[in-house]
């Protein structure tokens, strides 16, 4: 179950074949130039990691949390991982297929969080797949505590006799960010093989652990760029406080006595829109832009939401015309057919 980093994606520098590990994630995840994009922008030169392609359940951010995830959870014997999302949940997904792989059993809350949906949104997209994978789906009204509720599930699991494994919405603890410490490793192996030094990563931000695990594994790296996040939710400085807490979390992980500066995490919540899992027009033009310009497919709650904060921000001449930007694509396409109604309309 173990292994140490492929050398495809570089010397494992920071040590992370200390850790528990499943072998579920296509990786190294592709570097592609964004040619026709970069002419229609005419602003700085702009590049895609796809990790869309991380291969497991159709892929995406939360694969590479997972192989450190589920190796925690095998290491400790469990046999449910139970976790919590919103109804289109990419991670709840992907926990799924993760749990089939490993023969243990999943179980999922899913919280009602879009008011006025289309009355196929609990059956389609993402939530197809969820029962496909057979995993155990339980709904909740907004507003609750879902971690908390996850918890408590996990304890009447317990009391049945099984061997639950607690996972946070989204993979995002100081367990799951290592997978994006990789990530971390992996982009800059590739950044020195493929001589490209980026000056911005771009990506969209949520749970946190994606950009807290990045900026961790980029600071302990010696990377001189900057990692920006476009928030899917929070407020800026809330998003930014969340990140920065993760980030410092994973560090200790790591066992590396450092303090990232506050000033390291950059947060864009210009692209919220009218909230989670509501696509603005920013949204919707940024998933056409990228379909019609790149034959790329986003999704309508993360990488919808970070592809128009930066297209955004170059249009804004937010960058350099010298400045090379990379979007780190999250996944999550499976989730537009539950928006079919608004992408379409």
């Amino acid at each position: 179950m173990n292994s140490s980093i492929s050398p495809i994606t570089g010397p494992d520098t920071l040590g992370l074949s200390r850790f528990p590990r499943v072998d579920i994630c296509h990786q190294p995840t592709p570097i592609e130039p964004m040619i026709r994009l970069s002419e229609h922008l005419g602003s700085a030169q702009f590049y895609i990691k796809r990790d869309d392609c991380t291969g497991l359940a159709g892929g995406g951010n939360k694969t590479r949390k997972l192989e450190f995830l589920v190796g925690d959870a095998v290491s400790k014997n469990a046999d449910t991982l139970v976790t919590q999302g919103a109804v289109q949940s990419n991670h709840v997904r992907q926990t799924a297929a993760a749990a089939c792989r490993y023969n243990l059993a999943s179980h999922a809350l899913l919280e009602r969080r879009i008011a006025d949906t289309a009355c196929s949104y609990e059956s389609t997209g993402n939530v197809l797949l969820d029962r496909l994978f057979g995993t155990q789906l339980e709904f909740r009204g907004p507003g609750l505590d879902m971690n908390a509720e996850a918890q408590a599930t996990c304890k009447e699991l317990e009391a049945t006799g099984a061997k639950p494994y607690f996972i946070p919405g989204g993979g995002s603890n100081e367990i799951g960010a290592l997978g994006y410490v990789s990530c971390a490793q992996e982009l800059v192996h590739q950044m020195a093989t493929m001589a490209l030094d980026f000056d911005w990563i771009v990506l969209a931000t949520g749970s946190t652990g994606t950009q807290a695990g990045l900026v961790a594994g980029l600071h302990q790296l010696g990377y001189q760029g900057s990692v920006l996040g476009v928030s899917v939710r929070q407020p800026r400085d809330k998003q930014i406080n969340a990140v920065h807490s993760l980030c410092q979390r994973t560090l200790t992980k790591l066992g590396v006595d450092d303090e990232i500066p506050v000033s390291k995490i950059k947060v864009d919540d210009g692209y919220v829109g009218g909230g989670y899992g509501i696509p603005a027009n920013s949204t919707l033009e940024a998933i056409t832009i990228a379909a019609r310009y790149e034959g790329l497919l986003l999704d309508p709650v993360y990488s919808g939401k970070g592809f128009a904060g930066m297209l955004g921000m170059a249009r804004a001449d937010f960058f350099k015309p010298t400045d090379k930007v990379l979007f780190l694509h999250t996944g999550g396409s499976s989730a537009l057919f539950a928006y079919e109604d608004v992408i379409v309309s």
